[in-house]
């Protein structure tokens, strides 16, 4: 891959900064990988908080992995009702715990932490229910792995800022922002980090803060007055007048 010289100092001023923001943050995820991996597959769409509900009401529901796996899908959905759509997490948790049980004969992932990156995720991301961002998120919290998680407040504050183009996919931006960083997972933690809390309280999808903003000198969108389009931030649809 050709890098971008400027691409990547840009990248790495705009870490600093958020650095000196924030401050650094040692790595740490969830000690039990499965505990790291369900609880992703919770967090989609929802908060940390109600995350946490979620996950802990199912263990105490049903305290083992076969339990999960094996409950009606009802009682799961119940279970972890507090996550924003039950409904679709249940099936994909326990197509996993099946998919796992078949093919090591446990729910038991620490032989990961054992594999090259590139081999780790790909036995990760050909799990049914898991894609590239928990794939990551497991690989870099939990066994230190060096990859770069890209959700959707990494993908939008880095595109606002012109680190990558205004068409390029999360998935692809992985690739592209890792590229500019070194390869260290402390690093690369706190990078994630650090713009996900920037896209949460300043940079949002919708009026972010740029009076607020750190990295205001150094973003294209701001200078280009707010209005370019991109994939990271879609456009919020007007409500219709009541008639």
């Amino acid at each position: 891959m050709n890098i971008n010289p400027d691409l990547a100092t840009k990248t790495r001023d705009a870490h600093e900064r958020l650095n000196e923001l924030y401050g650094i943050q040692a790595v740490r995820g969830y000690p039990d990988p499965m505990h790291e991996l369900i609880g992703t597959i919770l967090s989609h769409r929802t908060t940390h908080a109600n995350e946490v509900i979620a996950y802990r009401t199912m263990r105490e529901r049903f305290p083992t992995w076969e339990q999960v796996r094996d409950a009606p899908l009802r009682d799961l959905i119940d279970a972890i009702q507090t996550a924003n759509y039950p409904e679709i997490k249940a099936p994909y948790i326990q197509n996993l715990l099946i998919h796992l049980f078949r093919e090591t004969g446990a729910a038991n992932i620490d032989f990961l932490g054992d594999l090259s990156t590139e081999a780790a995720m790909n036995w990760l991301t050909a799990l049914p229910g898991i894609g590239f961002k928990t794939a990551t998120i497991l690989l870099l919290f939990t066994f230190h792995k060096p990859v770069l998680p890209v959700d959707t407040h990494v993908h939008r504050v880095t595109q606002r800022l012109g680190l990558i183009g205004p068409k390029v996919s999360a998935e692809k931006a992985h690739t592209l922002l890792l590229a500019y960083l070194p390869k260290d997972t402390l690093i690369l933690f706190n990078f994630h980090k650090h713009f996900y809390w920037h896209g949460q309280r300043i940079c949002t999808w919708y009026d972010p803060k740029c009076t607020d903003c750190v990295l205001q000198s150094m973003c294209d969108f701001y200078h280009a007055g707010r209005m370019t389009l991109l994939s990271s931030t879609p456009v919020r649809k007007k409500r219709a007048l009541d008639s």
